[in-house]
């Protein structure tokens, strides 16, 4: 039936840090530092939460197909060490814990939960008729500092420019290292008719596309700390998360995926910290906003 070992690496608990640090961040942005604690709590559950419901519902949709491609055969559906059933349950609880936090955070946040709810979980459909499912994810991803501001504010009154235009980055960056990530089923991609940027335009297309995305995502949170009123602190958190991209991208090549997981686990995972720690800092000691 499978253990509590089984659910986390189903649903990659760890990897929680690519939405978790975006949201802070939309979060202290909306403070102007740190944020009340229950807020923050029940931002952390909504995020963990959403996240969770989507990738066990990815997991859940996409079992046949994970079943057959050698790269994804190994995941605990396609060995049945979870059932289809209790994923589900975990689909549903999730969801659920995700409304009930949404609902405490205040009347805006319940009631566009739902939409954000259909925003994550349906990202799981778009490869099958469309290339925007790179931008579709970006775009779900996105959705957690707008939904954190929003937490902290509770109301649209708010001059929310500059977290507009943190999200406009957070939905560049994830569609641009979506597109890293989708390079290793190109081929598999391409037989089953499935829709990726790699399958129709192959490869080297695809990590241009990705560079273009990722310095698209670098300008957007230079305006956002702009806009922000950010200072040296932020700036200098930028250069390092900008450092990291490059790094990325100098880690996979057209003719070498090898070490593709260090790119996408590891300097991704290791951008948002950055970047939530210069925003963090920022207002903490320099005044920032």
């Amino acid at each position: 039936m499978g253990g509590p070992r089984d659910y986390l690496s189903l649903v990659k608990f760890s990897h929680s840090i690519f939405a978790l640090p975006f949201a802070m961040q939309g979060a202290w942005i909306a403070a102007g530092g740190v944020p009340a604690v229950d807020r923050l709590g029940w931002i952390v559950l909504c995020a963990v939460c959403a996240r969770t419901a989507a990738m066990a519902f990815n997991r859940l949709v996409d079992r046949r197909i994970d079943a057959e491609n050698p790269r994804t055969r190994e995941r605990e559906l396609p060995r049945g060490v979870l059932t289809p059933l209790s994923v589900a349950a975990l689909v549903l609880v999730s969801s659920a814990g995700f409304v009930m936090g949404a609902y405490q955070l205040g009347p805006w946040c319940g009631k566009l939960s739902f939409g954000v709810l259909v925003l994550v979980l349906g990202y799981s459909y778009v490869k099958r008729f469309s290339l925007l499912a790179h931008g579709a994810l970006g775009l779900a991803l996105a959705c957690a500092p707008l939904g954190a501001w929003l937490a902290v504010t509770g109301t649209f009154e708010e001059d929310f420019t500059p977290v507009l235009w943190l999200a406009g980055g957070v939905l560049a960056w994830v569609a641009g290292f979506d597109l890293v990530y989708a390079c290793q089923d190109e081929e598999f991609d391409r037989e089953r008719g499935l829709f990726s940027v790699p399958a129709k335009f192959g490869r080297r297309r695809a990590l241009l596309a990705a560079r273009a995305l990722h310095g698209l995502a670098v300008g957007a949170f230079c305006v956002q700390g702009h806009l922000a009123g950010l200072g040296l602190v932020y700036w200098v958190s930028l250069g390092l998360a900008s450092l990291l991209l490059v790094w990325e991208h100098r880690l996979v090549r057209t003719d070498d995926l090898s070490k593709i997981d260090m790119a996408f686990f590891t300097a991704n995972g290791w951008v948002g910290v950055v970047l939530f720690c210069g925003v963090a800092l920022d207002l903490q000691f320099m005044g920032g906003t």
